[in-house]
């Protein structure tokens, strides 16, 4: 149901080569230029654009559709969320390992460090790596649980 309203509602936001933009043309592009500076801001690069738009229109969309009457939004439910945030961690993670190979390993453990506390700070780092997702997940489903 999600895709069928985000792609419905860039069918409408489509100028079909009209002089005028439409509303919805003009919404969309300018949500589609905030979110454009905004990773370019973050990351430099746009290659990760598309999945960042495309995210912030699930959950846009998702938690529209709790204004419905008799309805709610799926991001009411933890599962939901949690799962969500861990596959996106999954995802980068993998690319983090697929672009900076073994390298990847050395954001664990902070330059400068003795020996004797590398593999204690390396569990450390894993658990604030981890629980980066875990709190993502539980504060969107807190907030849309409180009603936010």
């Amino acid at each position: 149901l999600v895709l069928f309203l985000i792609i419905g509602l860039h069918y409408m936001g489509n100028n079909d080569s009209k002089i005028l933009p439409s509303k919805w043309s003009i919404g969309l592009e300018s949500i589609f230029t905030t979110i454009n500076s905004m990773v370019r801001e973050q990351l430099g690069k746009e290659i990760y654009l598309p999945f960042i738009y495309a995210l912030f229109f699930f959950i846009l969309i998702a938690n529209l559709l709790g204004n419905i009457p008799y309805s709610y939004s799926v991001t009411t439910s933890v599962i939901v969320t949690i799962g969500l945030s861990f596959t996106i961690l999954t995802g980068v993670t993998i690319l983090g390992l697929y672009i900076h190979k073994l390298h990847f390993f050395s954001y664990f453990v902070p330059s400068g460090t003795p020996l004797a506390l590398v593999p204690l700070l390396v569990l450390i780092e894993t658990v604030s790596y981890l629980a980066r997702a875990l709190s993502l997940g539980i504060r969107l489903f807190a907030n849309m649980v409180a009603g936010h």
